[in-house]
């Protein structure tokens, strides 16, 4: 098929998504975003009523604004202001600027749900999506899924014991409505620690729980954004770089027991590093009390697992989320547990005309490394890249030799390396380039 016939549908028109459509754009190839958003900007859109969204009234990114750039449209090109750490409205802006820097806007179909894919073959997909209250199906050649992997929540099971406000991260907009009361927080990610912190201010107590322990990494090391610092390193095989952090870290805050939480017993990466430089504080000043793994819950007050017990108004589970396609059929394809088996996260071993851009979870940032996946996504479709024959011994590889040998646990089975899955994207790119035929 030429490039003049294809024709190629992108779902989402976030980070992953804008940068998947630029570059099928560029190629001349004929392509459409599906948001169910009225803007560009996927999970950056702040609002205070729950949506696709999971970020809250104060977030921040976790990841330092130079490394977490397009190399199509750098910061200092939009606005050389921006934090070191930039807020969630810096980055919608950001992303909104790039859709006009690239003129994406006229090629996205806002206000659309995609509700279903289905694949009849290698050269078409029926896409069935509903607009303005209308169902509506239409066939492209190929299918890009930039869907996020931050919006459909994971509930621990003990939810429906609590007899008080029990809600999920992802519900969770502002501190002000749990001024005055007693708020449990449950998990030690990037979300909990910022929750814990943001409650603190006006709640009538706050605590924390944790069942493993966490590395609790500041933003600033240095003087300087910790990635920025850690990036020095980034020529050090993985397990000596994760030797040097869990040594650095030590030197900086000492152990976690000295502020109360669990040990973190295992190697540096091995669990998603929190970034934050409040919640040791925070605790220490007696803002936030620490406690282990939860035993049991029974109305109102909570059992943990040292044999300590209070009792709360709200629990805020920030337990993660799970991996969904609901568009697709299960037994068609179901990545919400176990291994994602997809070459450089991207590419399946059998649907040629299937990809994914933007479905990792970096020590850092991921639309750096997505803007690399879908520049190899789009140079495959317009015929200037070919994947290589033995994909399926790859993908082995890539699911049984990890970056980093992680805890057992479904958030942490599309976890790459930021400096070595870019390495390993730029490798791919240039060895499996080709002349464009004539």
């Amino acid at each position: 098929m030429s490039i003049e016939q294809k024709k190629v549908a992108v779902i989402g028109a976030g980070p992953s998504g804008i940068t998947a459509l630029k570059n099928l754009l560029d190629r001349g190839i004929t392509a459409v975003a599906f948001d169910r958003n009225h803007d560009i900007g996927g999970n950056w859109i702040y609002s205070e009523a729950e949506s696709h969204s999971s970020v809250f009234e104060t977030t921040h990114i976790i990841s330092s604004r130079s490394l977490s750039e397009y190399e199509d449209f750098p910061f200092d090109d939009f606005d050389p202001g921006v934090a070191d750490y930039p807020s969630h409205d810096e980055l919608r802006r950001y992303f909104q600027a790039y859709g006009n820097k690239f003129n994406l806007y006229p090629h996205i179909r806002f206000g659309t749900l995609v509700q279903h894919c289905e694949r009849r073959g290698p050269e078409e997909w029926v896409i069935t999506f509903e607009q303005d209250g209308a169902r509506i199906q239409e066939t492209f050649t190929d299918l890009v899924v930039c869907n996020g992997h931050h919006w459909k929540p994971r509930i621990p099971k003990y939810a429906a014991d609590f007899a008080g406000q029990f809600l999920h991260s992802h519900q969770f907009k502002k501190a002000e409505p749990f001024r005055g009361k007693r708020v449990l927080v449950i998990g030690g990610g990037n979300s909990a620690c910022d929750v814990a912190v943001e409650t603190s201010r006006v709640s009538q107590k706050t605590a924390i729980s944790m069942r493993r322990g966490y590395r609790i990494v500041p933003k600033f090391v240095f003087g300087k954004p910790a990635d920025i610092v850690a990036q020095r390193f980034a020529w050090l095989p993985v397990r000596w770089r994760s030797k040097l952090n869990a040594l650095l870290l030590r030197i900086l805050i000492g152990k976690n027991e000295a502020y109360g939480l669990p040990p973190a017993d295992h190697a540096f990466g091995a669990t998603h590093p929190t970034i934050n430089s409040e919640l040791l504080y925070t605790i220490r000043h007696g803002k936030v009390r620490p406690y282990p793994d939860i035993q049991r819950i029974e109305g109102h007050t909570v059992y943990f697992t040292d044999g300590r017990s209070d009792d709360y108004d709200v629990i805020i589970a920030c337990t993660g989320f799970i991996l969904a396609h609901p568009f697709f059929d299960p037994s068609f394809l179901d990545y919400s547990e176990g291994k994602v088996p997809l070459y450089l996260k991207m590419l399946h071993p059998e649907y040629r005309n299937l990809y994914f851009v933007g479905m990792f979870q970096p020590l850092g940032c991921i639309w750096p490394g997505a803007e690399l996946q879908a520049r190899i996504m789009a140079a495959e479709i317009a015929g200037t890249w070919k994947r290589p024959d033995n994909i399926a011994q790859l993908i082995e590889k890539e699911v049984n030799q990890p970056h980093y040998k992680q805890v057992n646990s479904p958030r942490h089975t599309i976890t790459v390396d930021f400096h070595l899955f870019r390495k390993e994207l730029l490798q791919a790119w240039k060895k499996y380039r080709r002349p464009l035929a004539v």
